[in-house]
């Protein structure tokens, strides 16, 4: 086997080996358990950083490129006949932000559409709320997506264009010769590559290590709650003070989440559900009588000031690394993946490779 191999099936993996074999590329992804069913398929799928205003510009690139592609992206795995991952203009309500001023800077800078609301206008925005704001900003331009439907999607197309998929072989060595890759060893069989890329999430350091790369990628953990209501019973999503609701279509309600360093621990606790379950009736009284249908956790690739590593790593040629975004990998995944392509492809990048070089956390050290 030559091409590229992918380490690591979910929605960064996944939409790098798309982007991949969009150009032509022969590409197969590894996955040690089955695809996207880590951080992937955990996550809330809202279209936008948390507070986007308190992120670095680097983050902000990649968030804005998504956000302008990922309507095509789903239009057009439809097309191919794959399922619809229900990408939703549902708009983003935040209840009183702390810093109004910088966030409308922040609106103004990267054109997005940010409206300042009072308390009435809030609650005639979305009637099931029941918190009291004093000034809320709406951003009627953010979307959702259905994260566990992505995943699918993405995995319906990679059967139709002969990209291969290898799951359940956890991958336990980076194969390599005076400092070019030439494959990985996965279970007891060996596969070889000219090119390979992690896309590992919370898991990639580890395989790094062997190879003598130290990168700062550590598991955060977060714990999510749906609840089982009816279509348009909640219209928009809300976030306030870090945690947030989302409305699916068929009515589930997501509400999220926590943020918990406790290594690779992803239990769920009585702690972490009592805290979401404060939160979301304490923001919509409909939240007291709805069945509560689901309540589990996932690891988030956390790195310094949550932005990735989209790079080559440094002495040993054709391996790559496309990981660590943190609580934003849903949404920073087209961008991720096509800058990715970009620099494995010698190609003009969408936007500066040095923002997301390992070098980058070298120099904020050393100042």
């Amino acid at each position: 086997m030559m091409g590229t191999l992918i380490i690591g099936g979910g929605i960064i993996g996944l939409l790098t080996a798309r982007e991949l074999a969009l150009s032509g590329e022969s590409v197969t992804v590894i996955d040690r358990s089955e695809l996207g069913t880590e951080s992937s398929w955990a996550g809330g799928g809202i279209l936008s950083p948390l507070y986007p205003w308190r992120y670095s510009e680097a983050v902000n690139q990649l968030a804005r490129w998504s956000q302008q592609h990922y309507k095509q992206i789903a239009q057009e795995l439809i097309n191919e006949g794959c399922t619809d991952p229900e990408w939703t203009q549902s708009g983003l309500l935040v209840l009183d932000p702390e810093d109004m001023p910088v966030a409308a800077q922040w609106a103004e800078q990267y054109g997005m559409e940010c409206q300042q609301v009072d308390r009435v206008k809030a609650v005639e925005l979305e009637p099931a709320l029941g918190a009291e704001s004093k000034q809320s900003l709406w951003f009627p331009d953010i979307a959702q997506i259905r994260n566990p439907r992505l995943v699918k999607s993405l995995r319906e197309y990679c059967q139709q264009s002969g990209i291969g998929l290898v799951t359940g072989a956890e991958v336990t060595r980076l194969l390599q010769n005076k400092g070019i890759i030439s494959g990985v060893q996965a279970a007891d069989r060996e596969y070889h590559a000219e090119k390979v890329v992690i896309t590992s999430g919370a898991w990639s350091a580890n395989l790094l290590r062997e190879v003598g790369c130290d990168v700062d990628i550590n598991p955060v953990r977060g714990q999510m709650l749906m609840y089982q209501g009816d279509p348009g019973q909640v219209q928009h999503m809300v976030l306030k003070n870090s945690h947030y609701v989302i409305p699916r279509r068929d009515g589930r309600i997501l509400v999220g989440s926590t943020l918990e360093n406790v290594g690779f621990d992803k239990a769920t606790t009585d702690e972490g559900k009592a805290e979401l379950i404060a939160f979301a009736e304490g923001l919509m009284p409909c939240f007291k009588t709805l069945p509560i249908e689901r309540h589990w956790s996932g690891l988030r690739p956390g790195s310094p000031q949550g932005i990735p590593y989209i790079s080559g790593i440094p002495g040993i040629e054709g391996l790559y690394l496309n990981s660590g975004h943190y609580r934003n990998g849903v949404i920073l995944g087209p961008a991720s993946a096509r800058l990715m392509a970009d620099i494995i492809l010698k190609r003009e990048p969408i936007m500066d490779p040095s923002l997301y070089g390992l070098e980058r956390v070298k120099k904020q050290r050393n100042l």
